[in-house]
């Protein structure tokens, strides 16, 4: 990963990065309206070369590439500054911050030509327009209000999804799209809400305190959520400025270092683990102490003051990085890959065509009856290949099924363990008030729901690493099947041609002088930061948290909730008076509470099993099938396009004489013009490695 050695502009390099994107996307703009304007002279003339899923791929990664923004999501617990934080990166009071929680709605923060909030609602109801300042009062709740929110578990919104800030700011234009989420400790439902939007990030911002080192709602959402998933996290360690306030000399340069270096010592034990990147330790390019209170208060003092002016300055140079420079390349490059790709298909194309044209109608018809073994290969490369898949998605499916029955089943022998970093403090007020066994048994129920959840994630983010080691064995195998189809497409051409080897066409590495499926089937064609295991769950809809809600609604789990705490906290309070009222026996009482539940969960673990097997089973295969059915509909297309682009000169020499030269001609301008495009996007590629 690059270091941070000199001050960098960030909105700058935005500008720039946009700049390159609008380049590549006119680029392959006009390589889209060449090949579409000669396919369709070619109808008329020799025929059309079958380059309708080129041109398709073409205006999609041109669509994206206009419509791309870098997305950023804030996560962290309340009152961690992260509104402020926002304020601040943004350099206007925009977002409420003055409560807790501040606005209890997910707000997607993007680039309007006019200030405006649309509020999402659930339920198929229209969305609402509103103004900021009717927003910020509408949509704000105090911390009394909140508390009591959190207590009787009920959101604030119930019937929101999320809301819509739209805004005329530089960043904004400039492709930044920022995910102001709700607080962490809030609500499962609402922390399920945030973190739903992780996989569609470029990268996440997690806010802590310096004043509440790394709480342990904290460490358990790192953990949790966050851990082992490959993703890109930067941590802002807010009001650093505080940390004098705590001394008994604040004035005490030497007291104030020793203050902050046993904090930072402190922060590096807790989150050092999450910024270990391909083996590498890059915890000062991802860990930063800030003081977002003091940013907003000097882009507010002076509007044109940059961001690397403030105490942000050392993150927005690390973000600079990272957003213009790590994650627009490998973007850039597969705009790079697509091009060249269309390139080749479309000289390829030419170079057949043009020998083809000398040929009498019967002489073609011999050399397209010729290749009809070649064409049989093809099939037969693709048959094998969807074996592959369907026996990968099979085993796959079984075994991911069957490890969360053991995983459920394993429950039993940890569950005393595990759920006493969970289970609330028992007091002597659960025992002598009814009010306190109703708050104790609120309390009960959370942490009984926050370990289902927490065990879940964690057996989900095994289970995703299993999957994606098989789609990463499936890339593999697309590689290895594209090289036999080039080969036996090139023997094709051969056969057809009379000529050994078609000249001029280069070759790439990775994969890249393969076939267009085999690089969608290998990533290297997808405009977007997944693997093909996550595009493919993306497409499916497959979500694990979507199975999740259903492992938490399950019936299994409302029976042992609703009978475990009826018996503790019914009218009679039978398990409670048994434990006894002593001060010195609530620890034996906590215990003795530990193993009812135990008890009453191990009775429901075999339905639980059983009901949560087909779901994960079913959803599995999906991500399988929509796998086959892209790569197999994609080499079947290639296969019927090379088929009818020999059909359509055959077609067309047998009811019209054609004018080869002229042909010739246009195929030739038609061809310059694709490959200049594509040097354009290759020349724009490599000025934007030389910039990185």
């Amino acid at each position: 990963m690059p270091g941070i050695s000199q001050p960098t502009n960030f909105f700058n390099n935005l500008d720039r990065v946009a700049q390159v994107r609008q380049q590549m996307a006119d680029d392959l703009a006009v390589m889209v309206k060449v090949a579409t304007q000669s396919e369709a002279t070619g109808s008329e003339e020799s025929g059309q070369m079958g380059l309708a899923q080129t041109i398709e791929d073409m205006e999609s990664a041109s669509r994206n590439l206009r419509q791309g923004v870098f997305r950023l999501l804030v996560l962290g617990d309340m009152k961690r500054g992260k509104s402020t934080f926002l304020n601040a990166l943004i350099g206007e009071n925009l977002l409420p911050s003055n409560v807790n929680p501040c606005t209890a709605l997910l707000t997607i923060l993007r680039y309007g030509p006019k200030k405006k909030i649309t509020v999402h609602f659930l339920n198929n109801q229209p969305p609402e327009a509103l103004d900021f300042e009717a927003f910020k009062q509408r949509y704000t709740i105090d911390p009394a209000e909140a508390k009591k929110l959190e207590e009787s578990e009920e959101l604030a919104f119930p019937n929101v999804s999320h809301a819509v800030a739209e805004y005329p700011l530089p960043l904004l234009e400039k492709g930044v799209e920022i995910i102001d989420s709700p607080g962490l400790n809030d609500t499962e439902a609402r922390n399920e809400l945030s973190l739903g939007y992780i996989n569609n990030c470029h990268a996440i911002l997690f806010m802590l305190r310096a004043t509440q080192p790394c709480t342990l709602a904290e460490r358990r959402y790192l953990e949790t959520y966050l851990e082992g998933r490959g993703l890109s996290v930067f941590f802002l360690i807010n009001a650093w400025d505080q940390i004098k306030e705590s001394l008994i000399d604040p004035d005490d340069a030497t007291e104030v270092a020793e203050a902050e270096a046993k904090l930072h010592k402190l922060f590096k034990t807790h989150l050092n683990r999450y910024c270990q990147i391909d083996g590498l330790d890059c915890y000062s390019d991802r860990v930063f102490a800030v003081s977002a209170l003091e940013a907003l208060r000097h882009r507010l003092k002076d509007p044109n003051a940059s961001l690397e002016a403030t105490s942000l300055g050392t993150f927005v140079q690390s973000l600079n990085v990272f957003l213009t420079q790590e994650r627009a390349i490998a973007e850039l490059r597969q705009a790079r890959t697509l091009g060249r790709e269309t390139r080749d298909r479309f000289q390829e194309a030419v170079a057949r065509r043009i020998p083809l044209m000398n040929q009498d109608v019967d002489e073609l018809k011999a050399r397209i009856a010729s290749v009809r073994p070649e064409f049989e290969e093809l099939s037969g490369i693709q048959d094998r290949f969807r074996q592959e898949i369907r026996s990968m998605r099979d085993r796959q499916s079984q075994s991911t099924a069957n490890s969360l029955k053991t995983y459920i089943y394993q429950l039993e022998s940890t569950f005393e363990d595990d759920f006493l970093r969970y289970q609330p403090e028992l007091g002597l007020s659960e025992f002598l008030s009814g009010q306190g066994r109703t708050v104790f048994s609120i309390k009960l129920r959370k942490a009984f729901e926050r370990y289902v959840n927490d065990k879940f994630h964690a057996w989900a983010k095994a289970a995703e690493k299993d999957i994606d080691a098989a789609f990463d064995n499936l890339s593999k195998s697309a590689e290895s099947y594209g090289a036999s189809y080039r080969e036996v497409t090139t023997r094709m051409t051969e056969k057809l041609t009379g000529e050994a080897r078609i000249n001029g066409i280069p070759t790439g590495d990775n994969g890249e002088d393969s076939p267009a499926w085999v690089k969608w089937a290998m990533g290297l064609l997808s405009l977007a930061s997944r693997n093909p295991a996550g595009m493919v769950m993306a497409a499916t809809g497959f979500d694990w948290q979507s199975i999740l809600i259903n492992f938490l609604a399950t019936s299994a789990v409302t029976v042992i909730a609703s009978t475990l705490f009826g018996s503790i906290f019914g009218p009679a309070g039978i398990l409670l008076a048994g434990f006894g009222v002593g001060a010195f026996q609530l620890d034996h009482a906590r215990k003795e509470l530990t193993k009812a539940m135990k008890k009453e969960l191990v009775k429901h673990l075999p339905k639980l099993a059983d009901e949560q097997w087909q779901p994960v089973y079913d959803g599995v295969q999906a991500c399988f099938d929509q796998y086959e059915a892209e790569v197999m509909g994609r080499m079947e297309q290639d296969i019927c396009d090379r088929k009818a682009e020999l059909n359509n000169l055959l077609n067309q020499k047998e009811s019209r004489e054609i004018d080869r030269d002229a042909e010739v001609d246009r195929l030739k301008s038609a061809e310059e013009a694709i490959k200049s495009a594509s040097e354009r996007i290759d020349s724009a590629y490599q000025q934007a490695l030389i910039a990185a």
